[in-house]
């Protein structure tokens, strides 16, 4: 899959490889314009298919360089170039760790002496050297701890180390353009992955030789109706919502894997060669009635591949967190299940599973269905078999409930995100928006917070309540009220939720000069949803359990802060307020003063 494979594979098989414009691609080739403002060296790092060779490549064409050398297998390139108005010497590097010791060219005589220089010119400005150098971000720091210890190294060591913690592209008075490919949104790189793959001329050509019914690309054609799918824009919505929750919980998926993913979405099928259909496949899939097996929507989540493979390939094991199709409602299985007979539930199955011969109910879901409701106790067989297809109609059931309906049959309930939707569409996309989040959200919040803070089932949420116990550990249990923050703005004290860097941010400000952020993905958001409404802090997840408690630690931390700040309290008197809840759940509290001397 990587570039130069692609290019070698595509012109042998006499196609166009997959392509589209980075969303950074623009930002970076400028930098190496001849009417630039000044030269700056370049690094692109990121995770494995983030794009780092397919960008030095343009990054070469830009400059002039030969595409026949760029063809070879050679990893570190050299070429005269001018860059604003200085003419410089670009040493590119499509790969750090692949660099050899020694060039067979003689280009470079040693890899360290060729790091150093790199060093040299982010340190000297003026030097005639620049340098483009493509690495994956852990492996990028190893290489500078390998080098020989130097005030220099350390530097530019500790100058990569910044840019990638901090998430910073440059630093004043050093000539580097510093670019993290995996901070790109994956849900960017999927618009444009998706347009990139549907558009294709390729298709145009499959549709061409289209055959009759039992042929490649004719109407029975798994491969045709998977592409046709994959064009319908709600199945793009929704897709794009699974990136973008993706995104959301700091899970990246690259280029390499995106592509991967849409390749299997079409041609996935679990009986044939690779698991991955053919042109040849397509007469026998028909002929044997296994259409269904092709099905798009499990294809999605590597429903055709083997547990050990998903599980090797993370944009699978990614989607297959939300447990999309192994999550349900009992209306849902109704309808599944039942609802042909039922008379209540029958035009929610013609409409959503029998009006679908393809992947809907075709003949095998129909024998299925009926072995499993006449089947005998202990027929684990039919039982078995059948659950397997509700779990790819469960998958089918989420990219095509229409919109109109998705509160009603209550759509992300068939994911283990039951409030991923209102995330999406009420707190994302409003902050996005530059809109305000409503108040009811907000406190639910608050109250999930309360009730973890404190370790009771706490019903207030106009305020914030830190509390701790004696001990000042994170005990289950804390009814030492250290303070009230309040919800609605205050004496400079608010708590808000807003939109800072890439996600929503949950922000408590305890005066004009101290603030607290939190930021919350969508496994935050949940949990303390969850827990708002009745669960038990620990049993949804001890990892969220752990993370809200440290965000306590966080805060009681700057409130510390603030009264050290601001002088509070009374020498030589202790005061403790100690907290219990009336009978509907609202804090009260005493206070007890103890006086010293």
């Amino acid at each position: 899959m990587y570039d130069e494979h692609i290019r070698r594979s595509a012109q042998r098989a006499g196609v166009d490889p997959i392509s589209f414009t980075h969303p950074l691609e623009d930002a970076i080739l400028s930098i190496f314009h001849a009417d630039a403002p000044s030269p700056f060296s370049v690094v692109l790092t990121g995770t494995a298919g983030d794009g780092k060779t397919y960008l030095c490549h343009k990054i070469w064409s830009k400059i002039g360089g030969d595409e026949e050398e760029w063809g070879s297998d050679d990893i570190y390139y050299q070429r005269s170039t001018t860059i604003g108005g200085r003419r410089v010497r670009v040493h590119l590097i499509r790969d750090l760790t692949a660099l050899p010791g020694h060039d067979p060219r003689g280009r470079y005589a040693d890899k360290q002496e060729l790091l150093l220089l790199f060093c040299q010119a982010l340190i000297h400005p003026a030097a005639d050297d620049v340098f483009l150098i493509a690495a994956n971000d852990g492996q990028l720091i190893e290489a500078w701890h390998r080098l020989p210890p130097s005030e220099e190294v350390e530097r530019i060591r500790q100058l990569f180390e910044s840019l990638l913690v901090e998430d910073r592209r440059e630093t004043e008075g050093t000539p580097l353009k510093f670019f993290n490919l995996s901070r790109v949104p994956c849900a960017n790189l999927f618009e444009l992955s998706l347009d990139a793959f549907l558009s294709h001329a390729g298709w145009e050509t499959c549709a061409s030789e289209a055959g009759p019914q039992a042929e490649f690309f004719g109407p029975l054609c798994p491969i045709r109706r998977n592409y046709e799918l994959l064009q319908s824009p709600l199945v793009k919505r929704r897709l794009q919502a699974l990136f973008k929750l993706c995104d959301s919980n700091d899970l990246h998926i690259p280029i390499r894997r995106i592509l991967l993913l849409l390749a299997n979405a079409v041609l996935g099928h679990p009986d044939v060669r690779d698991h991955l259909m053919q042109a040849a496949d397509i007469p026998g899939i028909i002929q044997r009635g296994t259409t269904a097996k092709a099905s798009l929507f499990n294809n999605i989540f590597g429903g055709n591949l083997s547990e050990t493979r998903q599980e090797s390939l993370e944009v699978f094991t990614y989607l297959n967190r939300f447990r999309i199709g192994y999550e349900t409602s009992n209306r849902i299985d109704n309808i599944l299940i039942f609802g042909e007979a039922d008379e209540i539930l029958r035009p929610y199955f013609n409409t959503l599973v029998g009006s679908d011969s393809f992947y809907g109910a075709d003949p095998s879901y129909y024998a299925a269905q009926r072995a499993y409701i006449e089947g005998a106790e202990g027929d684990e067989i039919n039982a078995g078999a059948f659950l397997d297809l509700l779990v790819r109609q469960r998958r089918r059931l989420f990219f095509i409930i229409p919109e109109a309906q998705e509160k009603e049959l209550a759509l992300w309930e068939l994911t283990v995100f039951k409030y991923a939707g209102e995330y999406l569409s009420r707190v994302l996309r409003v902050l996005e928006s530059g809109g305000k989040v409503d108040r009811s959200i907000l406190a639910r919040l608050v109250r999930g917070l309360n009730r973890v803070f404190v370790g009771m089932l706490v019903s207030t949420d106009r305020e914030l309540l830190l509390a701790t116990s004696f001990s000042f550990s994170n005990s289950k249990v804390s009814q030492i009220l250290e303070d009230r923050i309040p919800v609605t703005p205050r004496l400079n004290e608010r708590v808000e939720l807003t939109f800072e860097g890439v996600k929503p941010t949950l922000a408590v400000q305890l005066n004009d000069s101290i603030r607290c952020t939190w930021p919350l993905n969508l496994i935050r958001y949940e949990f303390l949803s969850r827990v708002a409404e009745g669960a038990l802090p620990d049993s949804f997840s001890r990892e969220c359990y752990e993370d809200v408690l440290a965000f306590k630690s966080k805060l009681l931390g700057y409130l510390m802060e603030r009264r050290r700040t601001d002088g509070e309290g009374e020498i030589g008197v202790i005061t403790f307020r100690l907290m219990d809840l009336d009978a509907l759940g609202n804090p009260t509290d005493e206070v007890v003063e103890v006086r010293l001397g």
